[in-house]
């Protein structure tokens, strides 16, 4: 098993909290920040750059906001986690963050323990999510699956098995140890299997097997 720190950046135009959470990430052996930007604009070339573990994402920003730094990070082909850490709690940008592929949405008025707790959740593979968000995305997530069930059949027989280990919330590095297959191999497997069922991200992909799979169960 690899001990290697889980990496992390930070996208936040306010420097005080971006400092605040470096130091807060510092606390932990098994994490480590890499990177930090203030805008989206560098937030996409640095993800480029360092295909972080984790991205902390705030979602009101100068200039490109959280959402529009979402969708190009996914549709640049990021397929680090990205979590949104905001002060809004509006149905629209929660259902907004989660459709255009964020994989939790956290909010700044947690307590600093609980919130290190969650990047921990998150790094690990974990939906994270404030109590506050939990009811509006589960209406958000009735809606009807988005890819087709014969999209399934498109799927080769690896990207099937990693995405059956993602509907049961294992990281990137758990899927690479469980199949004996580097990191970068099972990005790249999520990567075009997310592409071929026209989904934005893990959390789809996971929603939408398990509804497959209870589908299946059902006939």
């Amino acid at each position: 098993m690899s001990n290697e720190a889980a990496s992390i950046m930070l996208v936040d135009d306010h420097p005080l909290l971006r400092k605040g959470l470096k130091q807060l990430i510092a606390m932990e052996d098994d994490m480590q920040v890499v990177a930090e930007a203030s805008s989206g604009k560098d937030a996409i070339a640095l993800a480029a750059e360092h295909d972080p573990d984790l991205i902390v994402l705030d979602l009101n920003m100068q200039g490109m906001d959280g959402i529009e730094t979402l969708k190009q990070l996914r549709d640049s082909g990021v397929t680090s986690r990205i979590i949104m850490l905001t002060v809004s709690d509006a149905d629209d940008d929660v259902v907004a963050a989660i459709t255009n592929g964020a994989d939790g949405y956290l909010l700044k008025d947690m307590e600093p323990e609980q919130l290190l707790e969650q990047i921990h959740r998150a790094v690990t593979g974990k939906m994270v999510l404030s109590e506050a968000i939990t009811e509006i995305l589960a209406t958000a997530l009735r809606q009807p699956a988005k890819a087709p069930s014969s999209q399934l059949s498109s799927l080769t027989n690896r990207e099937y098995e990693i995405l059956s280990l993602i509907a049961k919330g294992m990281s990137n590095k758990v899927i690479a140890r469980e199949l004996d297959i580097s990191d970068g191999t099972v990005k790249v497997h999520v990567k075009h299997l997310l592409k071929k069922l026209g989904l934005r991200s893990r959390v789809e992909a996971a929603v939408w097997m398990v509804n497959q799979q209870g589908q299946q169960g059902e006939s």
